[in-house]
């Protein structure tokens, strides 16, 4: 059994480590580079697995950004995109509300083929022709967010998109008025970043993103989009306002 005093006593070094990395971040300015990792983790004197687990925390705060080949950055800490998920809406709603600057970075197009996978999950046949939308939302020119849309292309077109798309299929097909929308059903999990989402947000591969999983359906309860939504941590929070139920004995 561990004592309160020996416990206390085996949490002091992290502790320690987390103020000397708050307080060098502090000191360096936005876009300069940390020190190398080997040499930081031999000027704090500790484990290089010890300081990614440490670093870990500011890179949520979005305090610091490391980018694969090329080393760990700090940056200034913008403003936070806060929202409840009881109203859907999009990053450029939310940007909208805070006067935040955010638009659209590399955009990509796929038609693809529904495959057994999709078609379970999207209710349509194997092989039904789909629309994949994949885009980096910037924010002050940072990667905050990775963006995945699958529509049937009988929903929205890629000539539709390639005039006046500004990044949000939902906010693309609510303007258009078809179909009408209705709800989204979304699954929240945390993941780890696979080698092409790292890549376009600028992050390593393996650090933690906040992914919602949504089915978007019309009024007629068809579903109209499947989607992927990968976000930096740092730059958003997101919250849930829930009713208290009552008491049954």
């Amino acid at each position: 059994m561990v004592s309160k005093d020996s416990s206390k006593g085996f949490e002091q070094p992290y502790q320690r480590l987390q103020g000397e990395l708050a307080r060098m971040i502090a000191s360096i300015p936005a876009g300069e580079r940390l020190p190398a990792e080997p040499d930081l983790a031999r000027q704090l004197g500790v484990s290089r697995a010890t300081l990614r687990e440490a670093m870990r925390t500011f890179e949520g705060q979005g305090m610091i950004r490391r980018r694969q080949g090329v080393g760990t950055f700090v940056v200034g800490q913008g403003p936070v995109l806060q929202s409840g998920l009881e109203v859907l809406e999009s990053i450029e709603t939310l940007a909208k509300r805070i006067k935040l600057n955010v638009q659209m970075g590399a955009l990509r197009f796929d038609h693809i083929q529904a495959g057994e996978n999709l078609a379970m999950e999207m209710d349509v046949p194997p092989t039904a022709d789909l629309l994949q939308v994949s885009r980096v939302i910037l924010a002050e020119d940072r990667p905050v967010a990775y963006l995945v849309d699958i529509l049937p292309e009988n929903i929205l077109s890629e000539s539709e998109l390639q005039e006046g798309f500004t990044g949000s299929v939902l906010d693309y097909l609510i303007r258009r008025g078809s179909p009408k929308l209705s709800n989204s059903l979304t699954e929240i999990r945390a993941t780890a970043a696979k080698p092409e989402i790292a890549r376009m947000l600028q992050i390593q591969r393996g650090d933690v993103l906040l992914m919602f999983q949504a089915k978007l359906f019309s009024a007629e309860a068809r579903l109209v989009d499947f989607s992927f939504s990968y976000f930096i941590p740092g730059y958003f929070r997101f919250q849930v306002v829930r009713r208290v139920g009552d008491i049954h004995s």
